[in-house]
C-alpha cells in the first residue's frame, strides 16, 4: 500500500513532503550511462536543483567542450573541469552529473568522497554504444576512432575507479523512472535524505 502522502507522476512516485539530501548527490559513469537523464529526474523527485557538470563547464568557458578540446587540448579541459566542480561543491546539496572523466581526478574524487554521496551508474558496452550513437559529434573522446573500441578501453581503465563510488546501480534500458525510484528509496533507507 502506498503512503497517503505520496503521489504518482510520470511513473515516478513523488512525496508530497519535500525530501532534502543531506549531501550533494554526485552521479558518475561513462558517457551514455544515463547520468543526465537520471540526474534530472532524481533532482525533481528530491526537490533540488540539477547541475550537469559539462554544461557548467561550457558556461564557464563560453564555448563548447569539443571546441575546448580542439583549441586547448584535453589537459586544459580537465583542469577547467576540476575547478568548476570544486566551485560547485561549495553550494547547498543538489544533484550533480559529472562528465565521464571527472571522477578520475584524484583531487575531485577526494572532495566528493569527503562531502558528497557518489553513485556510479554502470552500463554495459552494448548499451553505451547504442546511447552515444544518438549524439554523434558531441563526444570529443569518440571522434578519433571506433566508438565501441574506445568505450571498451574506457571501461577497462575507468570502471575500477568508478567502483570507488559509494553506491553502484546498473543503468539498463528499463524506464529511467524505475532506477530513480530505486535510488530514492535507498537514499531514504540510508538516511541520505531528510523526509
Amino acid at each position: 500500500m502506498s503512503d497517503p502522502d505520496d503521489f504518482q507522476a510520470n511513473g515516478v512516485s513523488r512525496p508530497v513532503r519535500p525530501l532534502t539530501p543531506v549531501k550533494t548527490i554526485v552521479l558518475v559513469g561513462l558517457m551514455g550511462a544515463g547520468k543526465t537523464a537520471i540526474g534530472k529526474r532524481l533532482a525533481a523527485v528530491l526537490g533540488v536543483r540539477f547541475v550537469d557538470a559539462d554544461a557548467a563547464i561550457v558556461e564557464a568557458a563560453g564555448m563548447g567542450i569539443p571546441d575546448i578540446f580542439e583549441l586547448y587540448g584535453e589537459a586544459a579541459f580537465r583542469d577547467l573541469e576540476r575547478r568548476v566542480i570544486l566551485r560547485l561543491m561549495e553550494d547547498p546539496p543538489f544533484v550533480l552529473a559529472l562528465g565521464g572523466g571527472a571522477f578520475m581526478n584524484d583531487e575531485t574524487r577526494k572532495v566528493i568522497s569527503a562531502s558528497c554521496h557518489s553513485i556510479w551508474l554502470k552500463a554495459d558496452l552494448d548499451t553505451l554504444v547504442e546511447r552515444v550513437s544518438r549524439k554523434k559529434g558531441t563526444r570529443p573522446l569518440l571522434s578519433n576512432g571506433d566508438p565501441r573500441t574506445i568505450l571498451a578501453e574506457l571501461i577497462a581503465s575507468r570502471h575500477p575507479v568508478y567502483a570507488l563510488a559509494d553506491r553502484t546501480y546498473e543503468s539498463s534500458n528499463a524506464p529511467p523512472e524505475t532506477l530513480v525510484n530505486t535510488i530514492r528509496d535507498r537514499l531514504l533507507d540510508e538516511g541520505m535524505v531528510d523526509a
